[in-house]
């Protein structure tokens, strides 16, 4: 693959990677969809890992299917471009560092919404944030692996 091929791969991550950073930002700070209806005048936090994760899943008839999915899963799956477009925009890439990065923006978000009072600061979102950060790293290995085998069968046949 020709250096010239890579550049734009890397030039390409990195649009998306800041379209997302933007996305996630709104969607995470300022979206009425994700019940972001200005500052909490009763505002809460959990600073006691799986203590959410748990209330979630054994209220989850109460709490409803949306609220459960959107909860558990939706932190997760809202992470999973993060690394994937971290990994695609990077020179230096590996699962420690996408660890790291995915945790410091998840940290950043969380100490957002507890000094902002929008959202809540809550420390299984820092798990599940970081969970999807790492799917989506394993995501980028497994296409990326998938493209260079295309890429060197490509070759073979001229």
């Amino acid at each position: 693959m020709s250096r010239q091929h890579i550049k734009k791969i890397r030039a390409l991550g990195k649009i998306l990677f800041v379209l997302y950073l933007i996305f996630l930002l709104y969607f995470l700070i300022f979206s009425d969809w994700y019940g972001r209806t200005g500052v909490l005048q009763e505002y809460s936090y959990n600073l006691v890992l799986f203590k959410e994760i748990k209330r979630f899943i054994i209220y989850r008839e109460t709490l409803g299917a949306f609220a459960v999915f959107t909860n558990l899963f939706g932190n997760i799956l809202i992470f999973v471009p993060y690394g994937f477009f971290i990994s695609m925009a990077s020179k230096s890439r590996g699962l420690s560092k996408t660890f790291v990065y995915s945790l410091g923006l998840s940290l950043c978000v969380e100490i957002f919404q507890l000094f902002s009072k929008v959202g809540s600061f809550d420390v299984d979102d820092l798990l599940l944030n970081t969970t999807g950060g790492i799917v989506g790293y394993i995501l980028f290995i497994i296409c990326n692996g998938i493209r260079r085998k295309q890429y060197v069968r490509k070759r073979k046949k001229h």
